[in-house]
């Protein structure tokens, strides 16, 4: 069965707590949700406010070559004729072919919120989807509260699908507004809906309950033929419904149409691209999408997937545009290590004695308190240190630091580091807004000359960790480093008894990582045959 996809992130996305898009980002989005196949793309409330007006004006003048844009707004007020209610004006102004309105299908709201009659509340249904029809418009309307008025008062709640169905709906959505429903409540209103009306029906669920995308399915299941949700499950308390899980879940698993396969390939990639324009970090236990989605820890697992994927994966993750991945960490087997060399290039067999050592070896780091989940590039530095022919871009000889504090209150860091490169001994000093960021600045100075290529490195994150409090100022203190060349971006982690220590060893990876080339690979995909060929 063909499944319609309406997509509300900018409007419903946009009510999450923190979340605030800007016109460019809305249109940015918007291309995108085209581009994979969405059939409806809500981009907001013209009648609310002036950022969405805005948002139409543009949004209108844009070839879209699937997607349907959609302009949002609620029934006309109580006493008001639809044609000279301003809400409805507006939404008649945003020059879209399609809008959503939604009206109120339960009587506390009507007569607690609304605070009016329910003949009142069925003629504001009525008046506004008959003058946006009578428009040209296509007209989805959307039952608010509908499961839990059906709950309350079934007949009533049905009534007014009717209401939006006479006056010339093309479809009716029933909103699970506050979250709470269950699958098997959801499913038997649908059932009934289904009966009572002509028109189609959709899904719009919230995940109050952690239940959104189970409520859409189940709807599906039932007769629903369109599903409402969002991008990342973004909305407004807990959220909505993933439409990142949603459109795999009804291709993959039920066998319905959606998006076609192609398209599917790029639901990882657009989710995290989402994610990055909203300044918000994709949940890794995303799933479907997520980076842990088919990350494999436990030294069992990773060796089962390697002989057998769908042992420990439920789909192919290349389906929706993920991969698997290996996770070392202490309790990494011989498998993890193995696997995680691979992915990088270097072939290692589990029977080989180096992997053994490898896996004492991260066991023992990660007992002193490093911990490489995170932190991929540390992880390869340190396979391939492990091979003899290994040879380091430059070595530490000495470094110190120096804090210095004014009268003004303020304080200044001096970093001095001594660093050998090809035989040279380098000795360099700079001043910094702090110790970490004195040693960077120093280590580049030196560095540079070498391999102007670190020209374009830039710390983007920097995080610290006390491991153990309860020890004070005498704590162990991991940190983890997150690098960028402006082209790709990797982790690298540090840990010891101070600060500086902890940050010196995840810098030095991070600068070590960077001038590893894939033109310095060995052909055998073995080893580096020496890592001085990085330079420039």
């Amino acid at each position: 069965m063909r499944i319609l996809l309406y997509d509300t992130t900018l409007r419903d996305g946009a009510q999450q707590e923190g979340l605030s898009f800007s016109v460019a980002d809305k249109l940015s989005i918007l291309k995108l949700l085209d581009r994979l196949g969405i059939d409806y793309v809500e981009g907001g409330w013209p009648g609310s406010n002036p950022k969405d007006a805005e948002f139409f004006d543009q949004a209108v003048e844009i070839s879209l070559e699937h997607a349907k844009l959609t302009a949002f707004g609620c029934t006309c007020r109580v006493g008001r004729k639809a044609a000279d209610d301003a809400n409805v004006r507006s939404l008649l102004a945003a020059g879209t072919s399609t809008v959503a309105v939604f009206g109120k299908s339960w009587g506390l709201h009507v007569e607690r919120v609304l605070r009016t009659t329910r003949e009142e509340n069925l003629r504001m249904v009525f008046d506004t989807v008959r003058v946006l029809a009578q428009a040209g418009r296509e007209v989805i309307y959307d039952a608010e509260h509908f499961f839990d008025g059906y709950r309350d008062d079934r007949s009533y709640a049905l009534e007014t699908l009717s209401a939006a169905a006479e006056a010339g709906a093309a479809s009716a959505v029933l909103c699970d507004t506050n979250g709470g429903s269950m699958p098997w409540s959801v499913a038997a209103a649908v059932r009934r809906a289904r009966r009572h009306l002509r028109i189609p029906l959709g899904i719009h669920a919230h995940n109050d309950a952690g239940l959104a995308v189970a409520n859409s399915l189940a709807a599906v299941r039932c007769g629903a033929t369109s599903v409402q949700g969002t991008f990342n499950g973004y909305g407004e308390r807990c959220g909505n419904a993933d439409l990142c899980s949603v459109i795999p879940a009804l291709v993959l698993k039920l066998g319905h149409t959606c998006i076609s396969g192609e398209a599917m390939v790029g639901l990882t990639p657009l989710a995290r691209e989402v994610s990055e324009i909203v300044n918000r970090q994709l949940d890794a236990q995303r799933p479907y999408v997520g980076s842990s989605a088919f990350a494999h820890k436990g030294g069992v697992h990773v060796d089962a997937v390697a002989k057998c994927p769908e042992s420990y994966q439920h789909v192919e993750p290349a389906r929706v545009g993920n991969r698997t991945r290996t996770i070392v960490s202490e309790l990494a087997g011989r498998a993890n290590i193995a696997h995680k060399a691979a992915e990088r290039g270097i072939h290692l067999s589990n029977g080989e004695a180096r992997t053994a050592q490898l896996v004492a070896r991260t066991k023992e780091l990660e007992r002193q308190g490093l911990q490489f989940e995170g932190a991929d590039a540390s992880v390869e530095l340190l396979i391939r240190k492990a091979d003899p022919a290994y040879r380091a871009a430059f070595d530490l000889a000495d470094f110190h630091v120096l804090i210095r504090g004014r009268p003004d209150g303020t304080t200044v860091a001096e970093a001095a580091v001594k660093v050998d490169v090809d035989g040279h001994r380098v000795h360099t000093a700079a001043d910094g807004n702090g110790p970490v960021n004195a040693l960077d600045r120093a280590v580049r100075k030196a560095l540079l000359p070498f391999y102007p290529e670190l020209e374009a490195v830039r710390l983007t994150d920097y995080k610290v960790r006390i491991l153990d409090g309860d020890a004070g100022t005498a704590a162990r203190i991991r940190v983890l480093v997150t690098t960028s060349d402006g082209t790709s971006t990797w982790s690298t982690v540090g840990c010891g008894t101070n600060v500086i220590e902890a940050s010196w060893m995840a810098l030095v990876d991070a600068l070590e990582y960077a001038l590893l080339g894939a033109r310095c690979r060995d052909p055998r995909g073995t080893a580096y045959k020496d890592v001085t060929c990085a330079r420039r």
